[in-house]
């Protein structure tokens, strides 16, 4: 007998083949090849333009223009080699990034404007001096950046427990009730209070205690506590949403109650993301001019203590200095610019402190 053997057919290795405008799909370059032509396109006119009014080149015009000629071409030729499924998906994608550059735009605009002012006046002197007898040049913004961080830090304890505790309220005990629904109601509508009227409402308070005329940092604390309360009770409440049910059943079962439940279950699995809700918070009112410059007011001097004397405020410094200009004005807008790149730091260093402390308490997930 003859054995009969059959040599099976060598598999070829696959070759990537690249997409071209006969393959049905449009290569990898073009999307960016349209977009370049398309600027080349429109630029050409518009530096003609400027060439005879002998005008600047008008750049936004030439960016607005030129995207969406390219909407237009990148539509139109992704029709006729993918077909209209494609076409649409490329121009809702054209859409969509051109909608988060020009997002983008105002934001690296104001970062590079605050650093290429702000930076002049970045020296020893602007940190570890304040406005006390300083006339002109020279000057720091020592009693304004400590004026911010006390404020703040007295309106973060005054809002972070009454929010927290709302919040768990709301998610744990209140599901569905009058008083509930009642909460939610009134903390919407404390969401959209204007920031003036916060500070009106602290600076009557304190008006009624101690007599009208009153200035004080803990009254200004107050006012940001108003705006801070709201977005902590959001934030922290859909965090404590995201808490999956079995946690609790389980934590039930073992016979723990409701309240050590929370403690040692809910609120730890939900730390990370109400670390970030409250830092977002203090974000929110980091910033605010209006109610510190009527219940804290300004002054030239260091003021630590936040029952007793105005206490100045990195925002009412930067309105301060460019409202009321001296002799150089240069001095003055150059401290407000130094001031307002000080407070943007601040504000960094805080979101990073926070992504540092929700990354070491967050639950951790794993073996």
């Amino acid at each position: 007998m003859t054995a009969i053997t059959s040599e099976s057919p060598k598999l070829r290795p696959a070759t990537r083949s690249s997409a071209s405008l006969s393959s049905g799909r449009l290569p990898r370059w073009a999307p960016w090849t349209l977009l370049a032509a398309s600027l080349l396109i429109v630029a050409a006119p518009f530096a003609i333009t400027a060439m005879s009014r002998r005008s600047e080149f008008n750049v936004a015009g030439t960016l607005v223009v030129g995207a969406l000629v390219y909407l237009v071409l990148i539509y139109v030729l992704s029709r006729i080699v993918e077909g209209s499924r494609k076409a649409l998906d490329r121009l809702i994608t054209g859409i969509v990034t051109c909608a988060f550059a020009i997002a983008l735009v105002p934001l690296v605009s104001v970062a590079v404007t605050v650093i290429a002012d702000g930076v002049h006046r970045f020296d020893p002197t602007f940190f570890n001096s304040s406005m006390k007898g300083t006339l002109g040049e020279g000057g720091g913004a020592l009693h304004a950046i400590m004026g911010t961080l006390l404020v703040t830090l007295a309106a973060a304890i005054i809002s972070v427990p009454i929010g927290v505790m709302t919040a768990v309220y709301l998610v744990e005990y209140g599901r569905g009730n009058k008083l509930s629904r009642a909460i939610t109601f009134l903390v919407d509508v404390m969401t959209g209070i204007p920031s003036i009227v916060a500070g009106l409402f602290a600076y009557a308070l304190f008006a009624l205690i101690f007599g009208p005329g009153v200035r004080m940092g803990i009254a200004g604390s107050v006012a940001l506590s108003v705006l801070m309360i709201p977005v902590v009770v959001r934030s922290s409440e859909e965090m404590l949403r995201l808490v999956p049910n079995d946690l609790r059943e389980a934590s039930y079962a073992l016979g723990v109650p409701r309240w050590l439940t929370i403690t040692k279950v809910v609120l730890p699995t939900s730390i990370a993301g109400i670390t970030t809700g409250v830092m977002l918070a203090v974000s929110r009112v980091i910033g605010e001019t209006a109610p510190l410059l009527i219940t804290a007011g300004f002054t030239d001097q260091m003021n630590y203590n936040l029952f007793s004397g105005r206490m100045q405020t990195m925002p009412v410094f930067v309105y301060s200095q460019y409202a009321y200009q001296g002799i150089p004005p240069e001095a003055y807008i150059e401290r407000a610019w130094a001031a307002a790149l000080t407070l943007i730091i601040i504000v960094m260093v805080l979101n990073l402190i926070a992504r540092l402390v929700a990354k070491l308490f967050a639950p951790k997930t794993g073996r």
